[in-house]
């Protein structure tokens, strides 16, 4: 199963959204210590996970057939 599977593209855009919510949880909750870089890597991840699941679920859209 190749990355271009809107499956593969899913999972791999939610698993990025759900590193960018834990991570800052556990930042606030003092279990990881806090940096710039993990702060910006955190949104990163969060953000191109989001645009990651929108382009795999318009993928999955355009696939279906009618």
């Amino acid at each position: 199963m190749s990355t271009e599977h809107p499956r593969v593209l899913m999972a791999i855009g939610f698993a990025m959204v759900l590193v960018g919510a834990v991570a800052p949880f556990l930042m606030v909750s003092k279990v990881i210590p806090t940096s710039f870089a993990l702060c910006f890597l955190s949104y990163g991840a969060s953000v191109a996970g989001m645009m990651i699941a929108l382009i795999a679920s318009a993928l999955k859209a355009e696939t279906k057939p009618v």
